[in-house]
């Protein structure tokens, strides 16, 4: 009997022991998570995974995503045995870690340790929750129970990395990291990784940047765990402490902030984005930019982009020279701002008139005073060279010749073949004129870039991409491989700014009416730099020329990017490399579009043109000259200064005219079948 009735006791309390198992088990699975998937910082990357920005998340906190497998050994190590040594082992609650809390506290009248678990500490921070009541405790313990029962140690853990407090709007390991050591914490020294283990038990009275005596003996008592179990060596320990905390937060990056926000606001539900930027050269290049503008006034700004021309990548994207600089209007991003290019578009019109056949490299073209309708362009320096080749026409960015290139072309033609290298543009009135040629037109930056990047791949647009997962495509060819190529061999024949190295660097300049613009950009055999220098707002700076501000930021770009420049590539089978007098016919003199209605053979004054300043040549003492040159026409001539003969009967076509005054003077040619001309010139 009475075995029966231990028997039955056994039984009961067997069954009562099964009966609140399952009551506990009930009562855990029937509990209520909060939200595990957490908003986490949008971060902007480069080409190569590194941060080159990030963002707070909605309540102006930094919690950045954090990869377990990413983040320091030694810093797990210390923090498990410093939280939470039988974190591997327990289900969510450390009875013995409880238990011992309790006794701790019964002795010495306080709480001595609080036996919370890591995995308790990560259900408050998920419901943030208080840590010294009992009912939050009870509350912790359950979610924790759950939280074993759902997820994995190391999701558990990982949470943790992401959650935990660092003082401030820190929040999270990476964030922490970033924050007080400016850099990730894939690699941590002994020191650092006991500071982040000790923060977080005290955030705010623990914060380095405001007490870093506080932060200094918890950072201690941790590494003296760390020597006592094993962690680390007694030698490392020691120079651990002497190792200072850090004083002040030092601001999470910042590169590339406009093509960032360009990223982030493009589609704002992507919590990464990779772009093309290499952020080391971004970083050299936005120090050039702040540099160069230091010296120029507090309203002078800048703007810098670096691409590939070969896969059509940009590389660096410097929208301004400081994203915070209010009186230079640095939160404009001028690699997009639509400004008048001056002279950057003459390579394109000399390279269309190149595939026109109406003009060759070496073609001879006039460089003279002249009117096309009621447009009467003038040469920047108001001077004008009479006969020169195209190539020194470009060279020296003279206007008359590409104007007169343009209204041969048709202003409509340069128009859409901008349109071709994927540019977009502002026309005034949305008329094409020929002042297009001459920086009549709005464009960015990065277009201009664009349309460099074609010329350097062989007349081939291809559009630019600055995400690194970005839809690539090839482009429509703008001209073809043999003019891209001329007007290329040109422009590297231009001689480098003073105190630059010269190498076949193939670039051109420009000035924007009333010197609101300077611009630079050059290419090699692989890569495109374009530089902009002005007033974000458009205000002119007088003096600014592309040639002396923006070039030498250009030379500096490309020798900041690399060592040595990529070689230009050879001449195309097809291109004809003769000198003027082996071209044919046609192609040794440019005809501009109203040639066949010109006098055939007229005298022609090519020196000095019309509307010329010309200095007086000092012939002896008491006596000046002005040397008087003459094309076309039949000898003898007859030169004469304002009606009076001053030369008769002259056989040669370059004399010099003898003189004494100065002043505004008309210098006419007659020929001896009586035709004429005249130039109106300023002697001094």
């Amino acid at each position: 009997m009475m075995r029966a009735r231990w028997i039955f006791a056994l039984a009961a309390g067997l069954w009562l022991a099964a009966g609140s198992r399952d009551a506990f088990d009930g009562w855990i699975d029937a509990t209520v998570l909060p939200p595990l998937a957490l908003s986490t910082s949008v971060e902007v990357k480069d080409r190569d995974g590194d941060l080159l920005r990030a963002y707070t998340v909605s309540d102006g906190r930094w919690r950045l995503k954090v990869d377990l497998a990413a983040v320091d050994p030694r810093y797990i190590d210390m923090l498990l045995n410093y939280e939470d040594r039988r974190f591997r082992d327990h289900a969510g609650v450390d009875l013995q870690a409880l238990a011992r809390a309790v006794l701790q506290a019964a002795r010495s009248g306080r709480v001595v340790s609080g036996g919370s678990t890591l995995t308790m500490q990560v259900a408050r921070l998920l419901e943030e929750g208080t840590t010294g009541q009992v009912g939050g405790k009870l509350r912790q313990m359950r979610v924790a129970l759950k939280l074993e029962r759902e997820l994995s140690k190391d999701e558990i853990l990982s949470l943790y990395l992401l959650l935990a407090p660092f003082g401030g709007n820190l929040e999270g390991v990476r964030a922490a990291s970033l924050s007080y050591f400016g850099k990730e914490p894939t690699r941590l020294t002994p020191a650092e990784a006991a500071l982040l283990v000790a923060i977080p038990q005290s955030p705010e009275s623990r914060r380095p940047d405001r007490a870093a005596d506080r932060a200094e003996a918890a950072r201690d008592r941790v590494l003296d765990r760390a020597v006592r179990f094993g962690l680390i060596e007694d030698e490392e320990a020691r120079a651990a402490l002497t190792e200072a905390v850090p004083g002040i937060r030092k601001p999470f990056p910042a590169f590339a902030p406009h093509l960032a926000d360009r990223a982030r606001t493009a589609d704002p539900t992507l919590g990464e984005h990779i772009l093309t930027i290499d952020k080391d050269l971004q970083k050299r290049l936005e120090t050039l930019a702040a540099e160069t503008v230091r010296a120029r006034g507090s309203q002078m700004q800048i703007a810098i982009v670096v691409a590939d021309h070969r896969s059509g990548e940009i590389l660096a994207s410097v929208g301004s020279s400081g994203l915070q600089d209010e009186k230079r209007q640095g939160f404009v991003d001028m690699t997009q701002a639509l400004r008048s290019p001056g002279s950057t578009l003459k390579p394109l019109v000399y390279a269309l008139a190149f595939d026109e056949g109406l003009a060759h490299p070496e073609t001879v073209i006039d460089d003279r005073p002249m009117s096309f309708g009621t447009y009467a362009p003038q040469n920047f320096d108001r001077q004008y060279r009479g006969e020169v080749r195209l190539r020194e026409a470009l060279q020296l960015s003279l206007n008359i010749p590409v104007v007169a290139l343009t209204d041969a072309l048709g202003p409509a033609k340069l128009i859409s073949a901008m349109g071709k290298a994927g540019m977009k543009y502002r026309i005034p009135g949305d008329q094409p004129g020929l002042a297009v040629s001459l920086g009549g037109v709005g464009v960015s930056l990065q277009d201009l870039v664009q349309l460099y990047a074609a010329l350097a791949r062989g007349g081939v647009a291809l559009p630019l991409v600055w995400r690194l997962d970005g839809e690539r495509g090839e482009g429509a060819r703008v001209v073809s491989t043999v003019a891209a190529w001329q007007v290329g061999d040109i422009l590297a024949g231009l001689a480098p700014p003073p105190g630059a190295p010269a190498n076949r660097l193939a670039y051109k300049t420009g000035t924007s009416y009333g010197h609101r613009d300077a611009w630079a950009i050059g290419y090699d055999g692989q890569h495109v730099i374009g530089v902009w220098m002005g007033r974000a707002d458009g205000t002119p700076v007088p003096g600014a020329f592309g040639a002396d501000v923006a070039a030498p930021v250009l030379f500096q770009a490309f020798y900041r990017l690399k060592a040595a420049l990529a070689p230009q590539p050879p001449a195309p089978p097809a291109t004809l490399l003769v000198a003027n007098r082996q071209l044919p016919p046609p192609l040794q003199r440019f005809r501009p579009r109203n040639a066949a209605f010109a006098e055939v053979n007229a005298p022609k004054v090519d020196f000095p043109p019309d509307g010329a300043e010309v200095e007086l040549l000092r012939t002896n003492a008491d006596q000046s000259g002005l040397k008087v040159k003459v094309s076309g026409g039949t000898a003898p001539f007859t030169w004469l200064i304002d009606g009076a003969p001053m030369a008769v009967g002259s056989r040669d076509r370059e004399i010099i005219l003898a003189l004494s005054g100065t002043g505004f003077v008309t210098l006419s040619v007659i020929d001896a079948e009586g035709r004429s001309a005249r130039s109106r010139v300023r002697l001094w």
